[in-house]
């Protein structure tokens, strides 16, 4: 059973949960779970944090709906997805990534600076993920080819402990 993992990390993003979850989207869990399965997922776990949004957990036999708030870590969770929907959170962004999962960030065009934006399009760009907004995630997933994405290359510590070694005069 192929699932897929949606985290808004410790913030409020109702926008993402109600993208996920509307009945529009859901049809009462028709067209969301058509999508889902049509891709090959049958499970979703959603991780919807302090938002005012938290959908009741659903379970047939064909499509299972698992929801939660907050866990110490997301990482199991990460390592069990086959495909991961995240906010665009820098370190949620950077963990999907370095675990190797395919990613769809979904920006969260509300924020003042939308420095989200910035960074989703430059990941985009380096061919790791795919981007949208909570508007665009339907039509996202249904045009997306998560076979296009590259590689997130692995951190490299050591490189960034020299930079400060010679900046500091160490």
């Amino acid at each position: 059973m192929k699932s897929a993992f949606v985290t808004v990390g410790t913030t409020s993003f109702d926008d993402l949960i109600a993208a996920v979850t509307a009945p529009e989207a859901l049809q009462a869990r028709l067209l969301w779970s058509r999508v889902l399965q049509d891709l090959g997922y049958s499970k979703i776990v959603l991780q919807v944090g302090r938002g005012t949004i938290c959908p009741d957990p659903v379970a047939t036999t064909t499509f299972t709906l698992e929801v939660f708030r907050f866990k110490n870590s997301l990482s199991e969770d990460i390592q069990r997805a086959d495909f991961i929907i995240s906010h665009a959170g820098a370190g949620s962004c950077l963990e999907v990534l370095e675990a190797g999962k395919p990613l769809l960030v979904v920006v969260n065009d509300r924020l003042m600076d939308n420095h989200q934006l910035e960074l989703a399009r430059q990941l985009h760009l380096d061919g790791h993920l795919f981007y949208c907004t909570s508007r665009t995630l339907m039509k996202t997933l249904l045009s997306m080819d998560l076979s296009a994405l590259k590689p997130f290359p692995p951190g490299q510590p050591e490189k960034f402990a020299a930079f400060l070694d010679r900046a500091l005069g160490i």
